[in-house]
């Protein structure tokens, strides 16, 4: 008997680049399956559905909380606004690679997206880490290009497929309203 037969096989879904301005924004989140390990995603409002995101920017913020479950939350900041992320006991990868980051730095983080709902009923997105990496100003430009690039082909693509659809109608902004906000984050890259 093949280890196949035996075991299921699970493979993470790629990790979707999007800047802190459009992630802010999104607030629709469901899940596809019935059973609980079934994918959870959010809609950004550019019509992906993102299960892992992929960030980049200046470490801005670094607390540690203290108590029986620690956790470290940090601000992360690209040229279009501002990422919250955090880190737990469920992540002691990242938690330990958080610990050795300063701040100010620049940093790459990959993470699950949460959504919340805050008493006063606004809602608030943040990433759980998975991994949070030190790295350099050429790799975060780097990065802006890449999200830039992958942020226009979700506007020029505006398909008709369910998932632009449900963004068409939940969210207030067009697909168009994101395209200043890609030129502003590729005018901060100093080549």
């Amino acid at each position: 008997m093949n280890d196949g037969a035996l075991f299921n096989r699970y493979e993470r879904e790629s990790a979707k680049r999007v800047f802190a301005a459009e992630f802010r924004e999104a607030f629709y989140h469901f899940k596809v399956g019935t059973d609980e390990k079934s994918p959870t995603y959010i809609l950004l409002p550019t019509g992906e559905r993102c299960n892992r995101v992929f960030i980049a920017g200046t470490l801005t913020e670094k607390k540690k909380s203290d108590g029986e479950t620690g956790f470290y939350q940090i601000r992360v900041m690209d040229p279009t606004g501002v990422f919250f992320a955090s880190a737990g006991s469920f992540q002691p990868e990242a938690m330990h690679q958080i610990s050795s980051l300063e701040s100010p730095s620049y940093v790459a983080v990959i993470g699950k997206p949460n959504v919340y709902q805050s008493q006063d009923g606004r809602n608030l997105v943040s990433v759980r880490a998975e991994s949070v990496a030190a790295v350099d100003k050429s790799t975060v430009d780097l990065w802006i290009m890449d999200t830039a690039k992958l942020t226009l082909d979700r506007i020029e693509q505006n398909n008709d497929d369910q998932d632009h659809q449900k963004a068409k109608e939940i969210y207030s902004h067009p697909f168009e309203f994101w395209r200043p906000k890609v030129k502003d984050a590729l005018n901060s890259i100093t080549l």
